[in-house]
């Protein structure tokens, strides 16, 4: 896709990536404290990767409609409710007196969280000049920069204030929300109205539905990847005599590497393409995370860094790839890559809870971290495209 704009508008790129991250920074809250939730509910592994999960089921289920209906009415609803949606109901799990409860608060959240994600990201391309690939990256920094930062914060105010504390956390949102009111655009939509979703989905897709295809299969397999470790490392780690916060800092050096990496795989995809940064992370995600596994002590903060960098350095690129394929339905290609990747990737998480119950939760990471060698086959049918 062409931007009709050569020059980057960078306050409307900021204000976007910073829906981006508030969202995103409460409902990181969920998987550090973990360890709690298992412990107050007395929960297996299976039922802990359920937690998971579900926030990825719920991906699954609304971000492709919402993704289908952001390209065909401009409004903020879908922009900012859903944020508003995250900052509530996550900051209320903290006192959630029984498990179900706990999943509700968890899955209104979820929604809110894929009701922004399509919307927001499909409102870069308009903006973003002729620094397309960097400015989705700048957006998706702010939501992995959210997932490093967010678990810091929540295991440091869980550790000083309790469980019970954690409403209060959502002032800060709360305050965020209200500028962001002020500053947010009104999306920008294609001429599609009056087609149904079928025909939408038909028009956007139908010449370039194989490449996206397989686009589509990798991010599947690096979001499966990356949330079994993300769920099940801070399990691992509280097992053998880590901190909550110490936990709290693996996360967020895991995601933190993510942002980092993203930045730079969107300015090296803006100059040499796409492809060649995705072959050369997926390749070193495999020894990135056997690394992390073996070390011990203090040197596992370096091994989450790494692994953290190589897995999620390609989720910007496949947001814009197939942005790019499919320019007429920005909204619905980012909701494949983020909602629908994303959520199927997800709904296996309970799959590594149920083998880590059965096996161990360290042989079964030692397994998974072996997988993502298997997309460079598929990562070679991509098209060379900048």
């Amino acid at each position: 896709m062409t931007p009709k704009h050569q020059h980057t508008d960078i306050k409307i790129i900021l204000a976007l990536t910073l829906v981006h991250f508030i969202g995103d920074f409460y409902n990181s809250f969920i998987i550090p404290l973990l360890p709690l939730f298992i412990a107050k509910f007395s929960l297996n592994l299976a039922q802990a990767g359920m937690i998971a999960g579900v926030s990825r089921f719920l991906a699954f289920i609304v971000q492709p409609p919402v993704g289908y209906m952001a390209d065909r009415y401009p409004t903020r609803i879908f922009g900012l409710g859903g944020p508003l949606l995250v900052i509530v109901f996550i900051s209320l799990s903290g006192i959630a007196p029984v498990f179900w409860l706990l999943l509700l608060f968890v899955s209104v959240g979820s929604i809110g969280s894929s009701m922004f994600h399509p919307t927001v990201a499909g409102m870069i391309a308009p903006y973003s000049g002729r620094n397309f690939s960097f400015s989705m990256s700048v957006f998706i920094m702010g939501g992995t920069l959210a997932f490093g930062t967010g678990p810091l914060f929540i295991t440091w105010f869980v550790d000083s204030f309790g469980l019970e504390a954690t409403p209060w956390s959502m002032t800060i949102g709360l305050a965020v929300m209200a500028f962001l009111y002020k500053t947010m655009p009104i999306p920008k939509v294609e001429s599609m109205q009056n087609k149904g979703m079928l025909d939408s989905i038909k028009q956007v897709f139908g010449p370039v539905w194989k490449p996206v295809l397989v686009i589509w299969l990798v991010m599947v397999i690096r979001s499966y990847v990356s949330q079994s470790y993300l769920t099940f490392i801070p399990v691992l780690y509280a097992s053998e005599g880590y901190t909550l916060v110490s936990i709290g800092s693996m996360v967020s050096l895991f995601t933190v590497a993510g942002a980092v990496s993203g930045l730079l795989a969107g300015h090296l995809a803006d100059r040499i393409g796409f492809k060649p940064v995705f072959l050369a992370a997926h390749f070193l995600t495999t020894p990135s995370m056997f690394f992390l596994l073996l070390l011990t002590g203090n040197w596992v903060y370096l091994g989450a860094f790494l692994s953290g960098f190589f897995v999620m350095a390609t989720i910007p690129l496949g947001v814009a790839m197939a942005q790019k394929m499919a320019p007429r339905g920005k909204s619905m290609a980012s909701s494949l890559m983020t909602g629908l990747a994303y959520g199927v990737g997800g709904l296996l998480t309970p799959l590594t809870g149920l083998l880590a119950d059965m096996f161990s939760i360290r042989h079964v990471l030692t397994l998974l971290a072996c997988i993502p060698l298997l997309t460079i086959f598929l990562i070679a049918l991509l098209p060379k495209q900048k």
